[in-house]
């Protein structure tokens, strides 16, 4: 992403770009993926010193006030390093649900300590299946005479066991669809964690269990009331998912042709033979489809467009499948040093893998943009 980019913007870029590469190579990532799967002096420094965590949230409540496009811009650096940190559900996914549900009063409470990289946040909503939102919530809240209660299980929340506060997304019985859901900022001390071992070691995932009781504060909003702000949130956080996914591609691409051009064999570098030519050719013509659709999701968020849902929903779907398709080729066109342990090819198929899960299945986003094609057909 580098047309129409604005001075300030080339500079957030190039700035997230040097610092990564300077800190985050791979023998750091590999003590990373090695240990709990995060590197807190990484965090640390990209989070409060640079201040990157508050990129997005407004200046009233101690950020940058920045927007989308500059959101996109750190995503595609994280992407292009793997970066074993919780930027992306800190600043986008638990940010954005803050700033979308909370009141006044929330918003300066909580966006603050995130802002100035104190608070490690993340967002936890799954039911034990994984069914897409909202049908695959899993906590539940209630209300009696004595107040509000939460309880059951949010599965596969990223980075949830070492998040200090947990946004969570829980539904009211007997609602159903986007209707009947509630936000919850909760600090994460005191509530039973479950590290799992995840297939993208570079995101760690926890399952967090909930039987508490739950004060009015807590509730982001009006309980209940919370479904459009959590579906915009996901929509949002799914077009800066995509341009981390860019990131990654583009790293894959660059690798592979860097590889193609020292590998010799039967004489010959082996990016001189017309198949490996073909076959990078293709990654290229994938990475640029997919930096063209992530573009427009960052833009059409910015917008604030009326089909921002859609375009951030389609450039998830095709990055999601493009990312998998071209990690694997990366791999493959390595020849038999892509498929050791040793090498970190198979780092970007798992991220890849796993990036195309987190916010729903590239399927389930393709079926969003086929309502969105039929309810406009229909309503013509």
């Amino acid at each position: 992403m580098t047309a129409g980019l604005t001075d300030d913007q080339i500079f957030i870029r190039d700035s997230a770009r040097d610092f990564l590469r300077d800190q985050a190579d791979f023998d750091r990532l590999r003590k990373a993926v090695d240990g709990d799967g995060w590197d807190r002096d990484l965090w640390t420094s990209f989070a409060s010193e640079l201040g990157f965590a508050g990129i997005g949230v407004a200046e009233a409540h101690g950020g940058a006030g920045l927007g989308p496009t500059e959101l996109a811009l750190i995503a595609e650096e994280l992407g292009r390093t793997l970066a074993p940190i919780p930027w992306f559900e800190t600043a986008v996914l638990a940010a954005t649900a803050i700033a979308q549900a909370g009141n006044d009063a929330q918003q300066s409470a909580l966006l603050g300590p995130i802002a100035r990289g104190e608070t490690i946040a993340t967002l936890a909503m799954r039911d034990a299946g994984g069914r897409p939102i909202p049908d695959g919530i899993g906590p539940v809240l209630t209300q009696d005479d004595a107040g509000w209660r939460l309880a059951g299980r949010a599965h596969f929340a990223p980075f949830g066991a070492v998040a200090d506060l947990l946004v969570v997304a829980a539904r009211t019985p007997g609602t159903s669809g986007w209707d009947g859901i509630s936000l919850i900022a909760l600090p994460a001390s005191g509530l039973t964690r479950e590290a799992l071992t995840s297939l993208d070691l570079t995101r760690p995932l926890a399952h967090v269990d909930f039987d508490m009781a739950v004060s009015a504060d807590a509730i982001l909003g009006t309980a209940g009331e919370a479904g459009p702000a959590l579906r915009r949130t996901l929509a949002i956080a799914s077009g800066i998912l995509a341009s981390e996914q860019v990131g990654g591609m583009q790293r894959t691409l660059d690798e592979t042709v860097d590889y193609s051009k020292q590998r010799v064999q039967f004489g010959r570098v082996i990016g001189s033979f017309q198949a490996m030519k073909h076959r990078m050719a293709d990654m290229k013509l994938w990475l640029e489809a997919a930096r063209s659709a992530a573009a427009m999701a960052a833009d059409a968020i910015a917008r604030n467009a009326g089909d921002m849902e859609t375009l951030c929903a389609s450039a998830r779907a095709y990055c999601s499948d493009a990312y998998l398709r071209m990690a694997a080729d990366g791999i493959q066109l390595h020849g038999g040093i892509g498929f050791t342990w040793e090498h970190h090819a198979h780092l970007f198929f798992k991220r890849a893998r796993g990036s195309a899960s987190l916010l729903d299945s590239p399927a389930h986003h393709r079926e969003l943009v086929a309502r969105a094609i039929i309810d406009t057909d229909q309503a013509a």
